[in-house]
């Protein structure tokens, strides 16, 4: 559940019509995840669809009416208006890996290249970045992260209002290990294309 938890911190929101129904929703690309969300928490509601157009990707969306859910989701600090008052819920460290892994697989994203390309002998590095509207929340995770020795995070403003918290080699393989820990995974879900990169880096080192 820590994970799901996560993934709301990213990619989920909170709505109220006209007529006071309050719905939680989570909306992407990968219908898979999404299948194995509503799983976890039980739901029965119908994941509805939107076509894409040219390049773009069908949408899948998850809307569950629930006021108390609702109500749950705002005191563990997700409001209406969560892009930019975000807050790191109160996750007991046992499930923090779930939920940095549940964030990452919805703000975060890894890359592999080449840094000092000027010089004779490029070097081949990771980078791996958690993104948020929300410099307070970036902030948590990065002091959490640093408490279990995951360190040299550095947080930067990007364009528009978003911040990035962004981790080098060393800190992309301490994460690898955190999130994807075998033990964890047992009980848990993740977006395979993401794990995949990591692994590919590793393989790289090898």
């Amino acid at each position: 559940m820590a994970y799901v938890l996560g993934f709301f911190a990213a990619d989920g929101y909170i709505t109220v019509n006209k007529r006071g129904g309050q719905f939680w929703c989570i909306q992407i690309t990968d219908e898979g995840l999404l299948r194995q969300i509503k799983k976890t928490i039980e739901a029965e509601h119908k994941i509805s669809v939107r076509k894409g157009s040219g390049n773009t990707s069908a949408l899948y969306r998850l809307q569950i009416g629930s006021i108390e859910m609702c109500d749950d989701l705002r005191k563990l600090g997700f409001d209406e208006r969560k892009t930019k008052s975000l807050v790191v819920p109160n996750v007991p460290q046992k499930f923090f890996p779930d939920f940095v892994r549940g964030y990452f697989d919805g703000d975060g994203n890894v890359w592999i290249g080449y840094v000092h390309k000027d010089r004779v002998k490029k070097l081949r590095t990771i980078r791996t970045v958690f993104t948020s509207c929300s410099l307070s929340f970036l902030t948590t995770v990065k002091q959490r992260l640093e408490r279990i020795g995951i360190e040299k995070g550095v947080i930067r403003k990007g364009n528009g209002y978003h911040f990035r918290l962004t981790y080098s080699i060393y800190g992309s393989l301490k994460l690898y290990d955190f999130m994807y820990n075998t033990h964890i995974l047992k009980n848990s879900f993740f977006l395979q294309r993401k794990k995949l990169i990591f692994e590919k880096y590793i393989s790289l080192r090898a």
